[in-house]
């Protein structure tokens, strides 16, 4: 292939592209603003769904690699109320097909498995200048820049590579989230250790849940959803880990003291998160020579846990059109994007539909009912 392929963003998804690229033969750049793959911590875990995470991890001939970091056991599920009493209680039996792994884990395997040098570390795109005939120029803040004939914004929610195709930003959907941490669980909180058990948790109140985790080595990983206006969230005093504390707790007066030291016990500081979202069925019209990937072509809410397997997902056949059309760059973005928009229309939908049914006005009925294969809305 003439036509030099240049990523940006070294998430998941412009990882699972490049590799792909890469079992074909096919060089690529990842240009990537963080200085290196340690600067920061790289989040929870993730459920790796067989029809599309996975598929895109064998696509990239990792499968063994990623088998060898499954958390066994995460697959385990819990529904509570806000007395703590136990509606659903599902072990991981080994027949799921959604296996836990930490995403930190996944990336890594993803890094170690790219030639030195594909990476480009501190690279922060600043500026994308067309030059016409589908040819960009990317502009860093370090002074720098780069020339290209396919470029693919991996860039995640803020992406700077989508003004090229759609002036279409994200939006607030609701629903905050707060993220805290526990660690040494089943010696520290036994209590709240206990009521999170082996896997996910699932603690509902209309507007509002306790959503933890438990990750490996006894840490107790926590989103405290609350629906309430961005200015809401923004008004908490966040660099004051205690009073940030009690004023989330507040909205939990009431509810079982093992669920709510899931928010006062946090052994780190408390993190705000809002939750964007683009609009279901986001869609541009074909601009030569880019292409988008993940959440910076369908950023969705992350109620249906699709984001991390569809940004893999889609790195993998947009690598897969690449190398079928190595001498036709448009007939491979073509094709790429006719099955990316519905792909992310359907799970965008999924995603919107299981937000309501989480923190709606009959919570936690319709997640009972998704949970034991029901109609959730019948």
């Amino acid at each position: 292939m003439t036509t030099p392929v240049t990523i940006v963003g070294a998430g998941l998804g412009g990882l699972v592209l490049a590799r792909v690229l890469h079992v074909h033969g096919i060089p690529a750049t990842v240009y990537e603003a963080e200085p290196s793959a340690e600067v920061r911590g790289q989040g929870g875990q993730l459920d790796i769904h067989e029809y599309n995470g996975q598929l895109a991890l064998e696509a990239a001939g990792l499968t063994g690699r990623f088998r060898a970091i499954i958390h066994e056991g995460g697959e385990a599920s819990r529904v509570l109320d806000q007395h703590g009493r136990v509606l659903l209680d599902e072990p991981d039996d080994g027949t799921g097909g959604r296996p836990e792994v930490l995403r930190g884990d996944l990336r890594r395997i993803l890094l170690d498995s790219l030639p030195d040098g594909v990476i480009r570390w501190g690279h922060k795109v600043t500026d994308v200048r067309r030059l016409g005939g589908g040819r960009h120029e990317l502009v860093f803040a370090n002074g720098t820049t780069a020339t290209t004939g396919l470029l693919v914004g991996a860039d995640g929610a803020w992406s700077r590579i989508r003004p090229l195709l759609s002036d279409v930003t994200p939006e607030y959907v609701g629903t905050s989230f707060v993220e805290t941490y526990l660690h040494d669980a089943d010696e520290r909180h036994s209590a709240a250790a206990k009521a999170v058990g082996d896997g996910a948790l699932f603690a509902l109140a209309p507007g509002k849940g306790i959503l933890a985790h438990r990750e490996p080595d006894g840490v107790l990983h926590t989103y405290v959803a609350l629906t309430k206006p961005r200015s809401w969230i923004d008004g908490i005093d966040f660099t004051s880990p205690a009073a940030a504390a009690a004023v989330v707790a507040a909205e939990f007066a009431g509810w079982a003291p093992e669920l709510t030291a899931l928010i006062t016990d946090s052994a780190t500081a408390l993190v705000p998160r809002a939750v964007n979202a683009l609009p279901v069925g986001h869609r541009w019209d074909r601009v030569a020579g880019v292409t988008l990937l993940g959440d910076a072509a369908h950023l969705m809410s992350p109620f249906a846990g699709e984001g991390a397997n569809l940004a893999m997902f889609d790195g993998s056949e947009l690598g897969e059109a690449i190398a079928a059309h190595p001498d036709d760059v448009e007939a491979a973005l073509s094709e790429y994007e006719q099955a990316l928009f519905p792909r992310g229309a359907h799970f965008a939908a999924e995603s919107d539909r299981n937000h309501k049914l989480l923190f709606g006005a009959d919570t936690p009925r319709g997640l009972l009912a998704l949970f034991s294969g029901q109609d959730p809305v019948g």
